[in-house]
């Protein structure tokens, strides 16, 4: 992609979780490490931050106005002029876990991951929340990122970041999941080669190889757009799992897109400093900004939840 720019400079430590709201022609992403929520205007530029009660992981926009977002401290709900409401612990504070990443379905249910914040106990789990209650759906995972779903609402994708994997569910119409399977991993040194472009792994000599998966996202044709932490871009699957094509950034560490404007073809990328050194950073000036590039094919539209 040519025409990749940073639209905010903001050294977020660790940008995550894009969601394009079509009303506001904005799009709301999270710092988690700097415990921000912040909200980029596409049309003037104008942005606003705001102060989060803990390390925020995803922002989920509640049908009729607000977030939900998934906090260390658990569930809040969050606008613009009434700020941060408690809304319900998820799991106990001795597993020092925190939430990650979520997803609002197409029946309005909201999917979300917890993980480990030191990163080293498989604690994490993978979470339902509708207007049943909190459901534990998966579980075993030091670093959950995900999910996403299918445009036809039948397959659910969920990543295990540390083991480099794209878990695949069936998904039924009661938000029920079955039959886990592989459905991508990255390997070091990895070629890829699509159109008569060959691209590599930034360095193959790289302790972490490819990178991991972070954030992934489904297009309206059922695309899997897997972005890359330490892999330099975004790997885009197809709904069988080939490797389509990569993007890539000029910053190691992409962590979610969320596609945007008026078609759905402008993909907003979140990126983060995390985890590099002072060289690291020297060498990518724009690492932990938001970016912004054109898409020959759109997103799916927002999901909002429903239940609240």
């Amino acid at each position: 992609m040519s025409d990749i720019t940073c639209v905010w400079d903001m050294k977020a430590t660790l940008g995550e979780g894009p969601v394009w709201r079509a009303a506001e022609n904005a799009l709301w992403f999270v710092d988690i490490k700097q415990k921000k929520v912040h909200r980029f205007d596409a049309a003037t530029g104008e942005t606003r931050s705001f102060d989060a009660p803990s390390e925020p992981g995803f922002l989920a926009p509640v049908r009729g106005g607000g977030f939900v977002v998934g906090c260390k401290g658990g569930l809040y709900r969050f606008d613009e002029a009434g700020g941060f409401t408690f809304l319900s612990h998820v799991e106990p504070a001795h597993l020092d876990n925190r939430l990650n990443d979520g997803f609002v379905d197409h029946q309005g249910r909201l999917w979300f991951g917890s993980m480990h914040d030191p990163e080293e106990n498989p604690t994490g789990k993978l979470y339902r929340f509708d207007r049943r209650g909190l459901k534990v759906m998966d579980e075993d995972y030091v670093i959950t990122n995900g999910p996403t779903i299918s445009p036809d609402g039948q397959t659910l994708y969920h990543n295990d970041t540390l083991k480099k994997h794209i878990y695949a569910f069936d998904l039924d119409e009661a938000g029920e999941i079955t039959g886990k399977r592989l459905f991508a991993q990255l390997d070091v040194g990895q070629k890829v080669e699509t159109a008569g472009e060959v691209c590599y792994a930034p360095d193959p000599q790289s302790p972490h190889g490819e990178g991991y998966f972070d954030g992934p996202v489904v297009d309206a044709q059922g695309n899997v757009w897997a972005s890359l932490f330490f892999g330099w871009g975004i790997n885009v699957y197809a709904s069988d799992g080939r490797l389509l094509r990569k993007v890539s950034l000029p910053v190691s560490n992409v962590t979610k897109i969320a596609f945007g404007g008026p078609d759905l073809k402008a993909v907003y990328a979140t990126t983060a400093a995390k985890g590099l050194s002072p060289e690291d950073i020297k060498a990518q000036p724009f690492a932990g900004g938001l970016f912004r590039f054109n898409s020959d094919i759109a997103g799916q539209p927002q999901n909002e939840i429903s239940f609240l």
